[in-house]
């Protein structure tokens, strides 16, 4: 039996090709259709400006650290929605060649290693005109040779013109791997973090990414205001409904510069501890398959946008605690579906 209790990236990665693959995050310049929905092109009410772009890609905030303090006016960027209705999304090649030249140099100096994933994180990695998302995907792939491809992006944000094009890089990449973010299973729950969807829209996004064949990763958040194990369960249905390739648990984050966060500065909401979210975790693992490969356990929001929670060790510790207490319990993942 494997000593890890659950199915770690690392592990599985090993385990299908022999070797670890690194990502490599680029930020394309993608917008989100919810900001432009919304008429101050916020979007979500915990997403910053960043839109979880890779902190290594923040080279503006690169004197910064993990034990660095809190600043309440990091969150700069602003946005217009009108801009992104037109549908004139362009990339920047040589900024885009940069990040892979600086990503793949780091991880090779690093890990002495040049096994590579392209990574389009930020944001919703389709929303553009697929004639647009060939032109920048054609371009990213030719910068290296890359055994996989991964696309962050929206539920409501994909089609089956656009899944054919992603499909289409199969013939180029191992793995093809698209990463649809559903936070929670309630509808509730989606509709007070301002989502824009709902589960009905995730559940059949996430059906038509399985009938083109291509890999499935689920977001999922927890923790948010109003969740309880109730709605953690609705969340665990849902994604054992999809039963997806992959997963990645979020623990909520206040960020600096979001909706959340002037809540949080009026008392209204709170972030879990540490302990809570070890507690939902444990929980969710042991409700899921263990085929599920487990990508990310937390949320990772550098130390000088987080306003909350400020006591939380960093992902290494983090996952020490949760090994170890499911060994205390006798837990693995999937021992409960």
């Amino acid at each position: 039996m494997p000593s890890c209790p659950y199915n770690s990236y690392s592990s599985s990665l090993l385990s299908r090709f022999g070797y670890k693959v690194f990502r490599v995050g680029v930020d394309a310049g993608f917008t989100c259709p919810n900001r432009c929905g919304s008429p101050d092109g916020r979007g979500c009410i915990y997403c910053d400006s960043q839109g979880a772009r890779a902190a290594y890609l923040r080279s503006s905030e690169s004197a910064y650290r993990h034990d660095s303090g809190f600043e309440s006016g990091i969150d700069t960027i602003a946005y217009k929605s009108e801009d992104c209705l037109k549908n004139t999304f362009t990339f920047d090649s040589e900024d885009i060649k940069k990040q892979v030249e600086r990503g793949t140099s780091f991880i090779s100096r690093r890990y002495k290693t040049y096994h590579f994933a392209l990574y389009l994180q930020s944001f919703s990695n389709t929303f553009a005109p697929v004639a647009k998302l060939k032109e920048l995907y054609d371009y990213a792939l030719s910068l290296c040779s890359w055994e996989g491809f991964i696309i962050s992006t929206r539920p409501d944000c994909i089609d089956d013109a656009k899944l054919d094009l992603l499909a289409s890089y199969k013939d180029v990449c191992t793995s093809v791997c698209v990463e649809l973010g559903l936070q929670s299973g309630s509808d509730e729950i989606l509709r007070a973090m301002r989502r824009g969807h709902d589960v009905s829209c995730f559940l059949n996004a996430a059906e038509a990414v399985r009938h083109h064949g291509l890999e499935l990763c689920v977001h999922v958040l927890t923790g948010f205001p109003g969740e309880g194990r109730s709605e953690l369960d609705m969340t665990i249905d849902v994604v054992n409904k999809v039963h997806p390739d992959a997963i990645k648990i979020h623990n909520l984050n206040i960020a600096a510069g979001t909706e959340l966060y002037e809540r949080f500065l009026e008392g209204e909401v709170t972030a879990p501890c540490l302990t809570r979210h070890v507690e939902n975790t444990v929980y969710f693992l042991r409700r899921i398959p263990y085929d599920i490969v487990v990508e990310r356990l937390m949320c990772e929001t550098p130390n000088h946008r987080l306003a909350s929670p400020r006591l939380f060790p960093d992902k290494n510790r983090f996952l020490r605690l949760l090994e170890r207490t499911m060994a205390e319990r006798g837990a693995r993942q999937g021992d409960l579906c």
